[in-house]
Formats: C-alpha cells, structure tokens, sequence
C-alpha cells in the first residue's frame, strides 16, 4: 500500500507544470491582442489599397473610353467634311479639347499612382500593373496628340479637294487613309491615270512630299464586278497594276521611292456594299495609307 506522502508529491508534480506565473500569462496575453490589433491594421490598409487600386483602373477605363471617343471624333470630322474650312475648324478643334482633357485626365492619374506605389504593403505588383498600364496609357496619348496634328493638318490642306469630290481623309482600322476615286484617276477597266487624276495627284504628292518620317502604301481595290481579260485575268491584277501606276506617278512629283509601296486588294476590302451602283462606285478607289510609326502601334492593355 502506497504511503499517503507519496500520493501527495505525485499529485504535486502534476499540477506543477499547469501552473504558469501571472507576469508570464500577462504577458502572452498582451502580445495575443497586439498581433490582433496588427492583422486589424494590416486588414483596413489592405482594403484601402484595393480601393484605391479599383479606383485608379476604373479612372483608366475612362480615360480610355475617351481616348477612343477623341479618335471617333477625328474620324467623323473628316468622314463628314463637306462643308467649308471653318466648319471642319470647329471639329477638329473640338476633338483637340477631348485631348486636352484627357490629358489632364493622365497628369492626375499620374500623380495618384505614384502615390499609391509609394504605400509599401501586399498590393504593390497589383499597383505596378495599374502603373504599367498608365504609362501605356500615356504613350498611346502622345501618339494620339501627334497623329491628331497630322490629321488636322492634311484635313486643312485637303479641304479644297474634299470640297471638290476629289478625295476624301478618314480613318480605317487605326490608320489615316486619303482616299481617291477610280472615276477621277481610270477609265474603266485601264490603268493609265488620266488628266484629272494626274492633276489632283501631283496636288496630293505636293502634300505627302512635306511629311517627314513617314511610309505610304498605295491600294488598289475594285468593286466586286469581275473582269477576265489576257492583260488582267481577275481583279487582282487590275488593282495591283492601278496600284503601281499611282506609285511611279508620285515618284516623279519628288516622293522618295524607299518611302513607297503598292498593294492590290481587288473586290476584298470593301468600304460600301457592292449590291448597290453607289455602293460598287465607293469600291472603286484607290487608297494611300500612312502608315504607322512604331509608336503608334502601342497596345493599351486590357484592364483585368
């Protein structure tokens, strides 16, 4: 039979190590709440960061959308030039304030993200997108400012032209186009440039000659009615030729052959519909297409 001393100090030793000092449970106590009040903190200021970060992309989205209302308006502005130089005036200077406005719009968000990057927090490869996409943002802008002169600028020298049904400024798939009827440079069916379209194309190699830094492609396209002779078996070969006939003709009004080249779409790049005799005329046409620098070519990502 076991002595009750010994039944004492074994019931000692298990109570013993539950016993902990209350400086020690304080303590831990202490630290619990802190680390609390710490995930608290880090919580609130990583809700506040997405916040900012919801704002800063739904800021971009809008800048974007009025981006691509500025270029809409460039377009329509010329699409719809027939009126007189003062009335094409007030458009294009219309979409110049949408550029200013959206470039104010940039500075600001500017401003925001960098303060936004200077938080040091979870969200900072979240907040380098949104700043990455900004600055995408503001390259496509500067692109867009310069290709805005331009546009103005050949939209102003043009307008007695476009007045005239000569030609027509516009622009199709991001890229200014000078658009030229076949009926004022071809007789049906041929490729030598006649009188009228000599003249109004030496008008439009005086133009071209005065930009600088820039390429210019030559298209032919056709309405969709075929043709099948020993010189031109399809319309392919009637656009290309027409194509050529346009390039060599600029060469000789000073244009720089290294900044040329041609190309034939024949039937397969409609601007109308070939179901009507207007439609078939639009069709016949030759374009000169400026095109883009490498600058312009910047992709604004999508917003994720």
């Amino acid at each position: 039979m076991r002595s009750p001393t010994w039944m004492l100090l074994m019931a000692a030793l298990l109570v013993l190590p539950a016993c902990v000092p209350t400086s020690r449970y304080d303590a831990a106590v202490n630290d619990a709440q802190g680390a609390h009040a710490d995930a608290a903190r880090r919580a609130a200021d990583e809700a506040a960061l997405h916040a900012e970060v919801d704002r800063l992309n739904t800021a971009l989205r809008s800048a974007e959308a009025l981006a691509a209302q500025r270029d809409k308006t460039l377009s329509a502005a010329l699409a719809g030039a027939q009126g007189n130089a003062h009335d094409l005036q007030g458009k294009l200077d219309g979409a110049t304030a949408e550029n200013d406005q959206l470039r104010k719009e940039l500075a600001r968000l500017g401003k925001n993200a960098d303060s936004l990057l200077a938080e040091k927090g979870m969200l900072a490869s979240a907040l380098e997108g949104a700043k990455a996409r900004l600055e995408e943002l503001r390259k496509a802008q500067a692109a867009a400012d310069a290709r805005a002169a331009l546009f103005k600028q050949l939209a102003l020298k043009f307008q007695k032209m476009i007045d005239a049904g000569e030609l027509k400024v516009a622009l199709r798939n991001g890229r200014m186009v000078i658009q030229m009827s076949n009926d004022v440079l071809f007789d049906s069916g041929q490729t030598d440039i006649k009188p009228s379209g000599k003249a109004a194309l030496t008008q439009v190699g005086d133009v071209l000659r005065t930009i600088q830094n820039r390429s210019f492609q030559v298209a032919g396209d056709t309405d969709n009615v075929p043709i099948q002779t020993a010189l031109f078996p399809s319309n392919w070969e009637l656009s290309t030729r027409r194509a050529v006939e346009v390039v060599h003709f600029l060469m000789t009004r000073g244009i720089r052959p290294e900044v040329l080249s041609a190309a034939g779409y024949g039937e397969f790049d409609p601007v109308a519909s070939n179901d009507s005799a207007q439609g078939r005329k639009r069709n016949r046409r030759i374009e000169i297409v400026l095109q883009p620098n490498i600058d312009e070519l910047v992709a604004v990502p999508e917003a994720k």
